[in-house]
């Protein structure tokens, strides 16, 4: 289940920047301002400066995991919020299983979609070979 995360470690607490955080995480700061500017993470606030606890890297975690997989952000927004509150509830996990339904059709579709894509694309090179073929002589 992608809400099954542990990338920081529980003793590792110590507040990271956001240039730490980006780096961790192989993204920029821009993106993680984003994911803020949402309402997605919430750092702490030294002044100007963000600190970013493991509850922060954990929930970025999610986010990018999340967002892999394909969800929409207002999608992850709700699924770690559900999981901010009450962590396995059964509601959560429920809530969560249709998503993951619903991602695993659209997946589907896009596959079968590519495959019917593929083979109209062999057939069309096909063709073209052929032509070139016949106009060489």
């Amino acid at each position: 289940m992608w809400l099954m995360t542990t990338r920081p470690t529980p003793s590792d607490d110590e507040p990271r920047t956001i240039a730490q955080v980006a780096e961790e995480f192989g993204v920029t700061h821009r993106t993680i301002r984003h994911y803020e500017s949402l309402g997605l993470l919430s750092p702490e606030r030294d002044g100007t400066r963000r600190l970013f606890h493991r509850r922060d890297r954990i929930r970025l975690d999610l986010v990018l995991r999340g967002r892999r997989l394909g969800f929409p952000l207002e999608e992850i927004r709700r699924i770690v919020d559900m999981y901010d509150d009450q962590p396995g509830e059964r509601g959560q996990l429920e809530y969560l299983l249709s998503q993951i339904d619903e991602r695993r059709a659209d997946l589907e579709q896009r596959r079968a979609d590519i495959e019917v894509a593929l083979t109209e694309l062999g057939t069309l090179e096909r063709r073209c070979r052929e032509d070139l073929d016949s106009l060489r002589g």
